[in-house]
């Protein structure tokens, strides 16, 4: 902080009075403006007293504070991320496990027992002999067939021997037997199914199906 100072000079001519306000001028544009007295001066003819004394505030030369900064753009706040919650349930481990249901058994398809058409009981016999049958048929005497007089090919007729429950289902392909008491001729395999071929001939209760 500058002190202020007070000097008095006395000019006695009128280059000095110029070369004082040259200098007051000086001090002016340098920042100090001086106040500039013309006193007469006491018992000298023609001198000028000067004085300078500086009238500006101390604060004046303080410098100016520098212009304030400009404030740093305050930084993207950050969002905090949300805070993972646990769920209440209990865990899976915990809970009380359940028998899987069984797969419940598939129902079997049953099939339809055939209708019977026609039914009775007559003698039965058999025969092995290698020929055609009445529809054009090779004669198999391992294949289950029979021959009747009157039912159509391909009848379906079941054959039962009441002596042991056994029974057989035999298709009608050939005609026969021409015997008296008896209505069907079944094939040797056929036949023995039933009963044994050394019978050669038995009653049987047949069952025309349809």
């Amino acid at each position: 902080m500058a002190a202020k100072h007070s000097r008095t000079r006395i000019f006695s001519s009128p280059a000095g009075i110029v070369a004082t306000a040259a200098v007051g001028v000086a001090l002016a544009v340098g920042g100090t403006v001086g106040a500039v007295q013309l006193t007469s001066g006491s018992g000298q003819s023609g001198q000028t007293a000067l004085d300078l004394t500086p009238t500006t505030a101390a604060s004046s030369l303080t410098p100016s504070s520098p212009a304030a900064s400009p404030s740093a753009s305050a930084s993207p706040s950050v969002t905090a991320s949300p805070l993972a919650t646990r769920s209440q349930q209990a865990a899976s481990r915990g809970k009380a496990r359940t028998a899987s249901p069984k797969p419940s058994p598939t129902a079997k398809k049953t099939t339809a027992s055939p209708k019977v058409l026609e039914s009775g009981s007559c003698g039965a016999s058999f025969y092995s002999d290698g020929q055609l049958t009445a529809n054009g048929e090779s004669f198999n005497p391992n294949a289950l067939t029979a021959a009747h007089k009157t039912l159509p090919f391909n009848t379906k007729v079941r054959v039962t021997n009441p002596a042991n429950g056994k029974s057989v289902v035999v298709r009608i392909n050939d005609r026969g037997p021409f015997i008296d008491g008896r209505c069907l001729d079944l094939s040797r395999a056929a036949f023995a199914t039933i009963a044994s071929v050394d019978v050669g001939a038995l009653t049987v209760r047949y069952e025309v199906l349809g």
